[in-house]
């Protein structure tokens, strides 16, 4: 970005600061452009957003406050537009749009959208709110008792056991685990580089990272442990095994001198790549991570990541979960 005062290009930079919001403090990687004559600090929008998104987190977290992406999922849960869901509940006409698009909801409407996950709790909404026509209602009705009927006889969460609990912190970088579109993630990189196990693990870390390390988010909540090879998704055996078995990417073993078996990932001849899944801006990040790491061999991207802070400090202190703040202090992207 240039000086808007000299005209002359600025050098990107951080500062650990804390940062006032609604009569509270909360610490962040505060990240400015530097004008070296002016001694001006100056942001662009990309900035101005990534400094408000780590506050917004953090508030969140702290309040208990749905994330964005729990509100949008609640009317996808029961088919209803975000017009009709401001109505059902309340709010009036498109607040549940706003809170969709990042403004923090008030603690009592918050709980109020917390309520209405649950198909019983909204199913007595809908009836106390009499604003759905009687088709809508019908229908609406129909996808609870659905809900109910599933709930009743599933006691299982699968996405639960490969991704883990359905929260957003520091370790998912901030959004919710979500299996979809870390599974879409790995049929991109797979179609892009048909990578090796140890390599996928890698191009995975790097693109949530880098996507937090930009916005403040990683793309798929995805948690990462730090073990010997590197950086690697929490669990990734096992979702690897269950992405596999689903026909979404093929494995193939190959036998070394050495007696160890390689698993090399390729695309399944009868899946293709959904780029709906994902916004255009984490598209742009998986982009980025390909052209820089699409041809390094398993050893070279093995030998960068032992190189972030993000896999050192955590893997001396015990393989531990790697915090997205860590993001900020890349090296290699």
């Amino acid at each position: 970005m240039k000086s808007p005062i000299t005209g002359k290009e600025m050098v990107l930079k951080t500062d650990l600061i804390e940062h006032d919001f609604r009569k509270e403090k909360f610490e962040i990687v505060y990240h400015y452009y530097w004008c070296e004559e002016s001694k001006e600090k100056f942001e662009d929008e990309r900035l101005t957003q990534l400094n408000l998104n780590q506050v917004y987190n953090q508030f969140r977290k702290k309040h208990n406050l749905p994330f964005p992406e729990e509100i949008s999922a609640l009317r996808d849960q029961y088919d209803l537009s975000a017009s009709k869901m401001s109505e059902v509940l309340g709010l009036g006409i498109n607040v549940y749009r706003n809170y969709e698009n990042g403004e923090i909801p008030n603690s009592s409407n918050a709980r109020l959208i917390q309520l209405a996950q649950d198909p019983k709790e909204f199913k007595r909404l809908v009836q106390l709110s009499d604003v759905l026509t009687t088709k809508e209602t019908e229908r609406v009705m129909s996808r609870i008792d659905e809900l109910l009927l599933k709930d009743e006889f599933v006691n299982f969460d699968l996405q639960n056991y490969l991704m883990g609990e359905r929260t957003a912190d520091d370790h998912t970088g901030y959004r919710i685990p979500n299996l979809s579109k870390f599974t879409e993630m790995v049929v991109f990189y797979t179609y892009e580089t048909e990578p090796w196990k140890t390599k996928l693990n890698k191009l995975l870390f790097y693109g949530d990272f880098c996507h937090f390390r930009k916005t403040g988010l990683s793309i798929s909540g995805c948690r990462y442990r730090a073990i010997d090879m590197g950086p690697v998704p929490n669990n990734f055996n096992s979702i690897f095994e269950h992405i596999c078995e689903r026909d979404e990417v093929d494995i193939y073993h190959t036998a070394f001198p050495n007696g160890s078996i390689g698993e090399q990932f390729k695309p399944h001849p009868k899946r293709g790549f959904n780029d709906t899944i994902f916004e255009e801006d984490e598209l742009n990040t998986l982009r980025e991570v390909v052209a820089k790491f699409g041809k390094s061999n398993t050893k070279e991207i093995i030998e960068l990541s032992h190189e972030e802070e993000a896999w050192q400090k955590n893997f001396q202190d015990g393989k531990k979960l790697i915090s997205y703040i860590d993001a900020f202090k890349l090296k290699k992207m």
